[in-house]
């Protein structure tokens, strides 16, 4: 790698340059031991290395240049960031931009609106849980919708099955005391599978055997096609990892997505989802909270998480993604907080979309060459770094894909 020309902020001037950001890998117990690693050409340790962080989330910061970017957005949030974007959410970077590897199923989880967060987050300021403490549900007040783009096949659960299919499919394994427990699907409609999925999910701990025994029924048909196919396969992957977890039941109540490299999911608040295996480029609201309702060692609220989530079935489709110039790909999202672009990079080069914002560039293959006034860096794949909103007329070159994460306001 190497990086030429002027970097930082001189004399107080306000002049900014492209600079390099470096991220923090976080170990979570699901993620993969090389993925990352592999990205960023580095060794493996061995250890779970789950997700990598760019942006300026309090609770792990990157490095931009000499100092935190984070302390960088609070010197000068609309030089660093861009002024639409401070006017609409304040001195903050409202988006953190992550590489996500799993090698095991993630959480059933969910995130909550604006208002939900604002709520909750008040609720336990006032409670006194501190927000490190491991029984801390809303860790701030901001709402968490997220885009994920797969970097190679992904697997997710996303969203619920029409509750008549499930009573069908799950008919077909034979488990009568499931069946007994997912009775009120068969009438189908949004009340039903709130009221099966709460009822999984509170299972008494003497009634849990009945997560074996759907493993164990749903074992010689993961290799039927279709639907009922994906079920068992969903029902052996997960009791293998969280054996007698309830939220194995509940899981099976969802739908089962695949989506190739380059393709994304949008998860809005109150959408329930896990990721099951494999690596992304994920962008969301500059937030940590997450709602979970099993599959985890981590604090499970299942009341909270039933409060908030839409019981809508159907999944809502993969994220468009739109040529907006050529070689340039916007994935088009509602969220306000964040936009993502994918580059497939040409050696003539292109503009670096989202000018007049702060923006995270992250190359995930080949090599790409950011100029401006006079400033030029190349990153290797694995590199990233952040592109001032001051920093006007910034062009990329190289061979390969690079992904860019901004503001969803300009």
């Amino acid at each position: 790698m190497a990086d030429r020309g002027g970097g930082g902020r001189g004399g107080g001037s306000g002049v900014l340059t492209v600079q390099r950001l470096v991220g923090k890998v976080q170990p979570y117990a699901w993620g993969s031991t090389t993925a990352i690693p592999e990205l960023l050409g580095v060794d493996p340790t061995g250890e779970p290395q789950a997700e990598l962080w760019l942006g300026a989330h309090p609770s792990a910061p990157s490095r931009w240049g000499d100092q935190s970017l984070q302390d960088a957005v609070a010197a000068d949030p609309e030089a660093v960031v861009g002024a639409a974007s401070v006017q609409e959410f304040g001195p903050r970077l409202p988006y953190l931009l992550k590489v996500l590897a799993a090698a095991q199923p993630l959480s059933l989880q969910a995130h909550p609106s604006r208002a939900e967060a604002e709520a909750g987050f008040a609720r336990e300021q006032q409670a006194g849980i501190a927000l490190d403490a491991p029984e801390r549900t809303y860790r701030d007040d901001w709402p968490k919708p997220e885009a994920l783009c797969a970097l190679g096949e992904m697997e997710a659960l996303c969203g619920f099955r029409e509750p008549a299919e499930t009573y069908a499919l799950l008919a077909r394994l034979g488990v009568a005391e499931l069946l007994d427990l997912v009775a009120p699907l068969e009438r189908g409609g949004s009340e039903a599978l709130a009221e099966v999925f709460g009822r999984l999910l509170r299972l008494p701990a003497d009634q849990r055997e009945v997560v074996g025994s759907v493993a164990e029924a749903a074992h010689g048909h993961i290799d039927d096609p279709g639907p009922f196919g994906d079920l068992c396969r969903t029902a052996e992957e997960l009791a293998t990892f969280y054996p007698g977890d309830p939220g194995v039941l509940a899981a099976l109540l969802m739908s089962r997505v695949r989506f190739g490299k380059h393709q994304a999911l949008f998860l809005p608040a109150g959408n329930l989802h896990a990721y099951l295996h494999g690596t992304g480029v994920e962008i969301m609201a500059n937030s940590d909270n997450v709602l979970r309702g099993g599959l985890t060692p981590k604090h499970v609220d299942v009341d909270e998480l039933l409060r908030l989530l839409d019981f809508t079935p159907g999944f809502p489709g993969l994220v468009d993604a739109v040529e907006e110039q050529p070689g340039v790909w916007a994935y088009q999202t509602p969220a306000p907080e964040f936009a993502l672009w994918r580059l497939d990079l040409t050696s003539t080069g292109l503009a670096l979309p989202g000018e007049g914002s702060g923006r995270v560039v992250l190359v995930t293959d080949g090599q790409a060459t950011l100029v401006t006034k006079g400033c030029e860096l190349v990153l290797d794949r694995g590199g990233s770094a952040f592109v001032a909103a001051a920093d006007r007329e910034v062009r990329v070159a190289g061979t390969g894909t690079v992904f860019v994460g901004g503001p969803g306001v300009r």
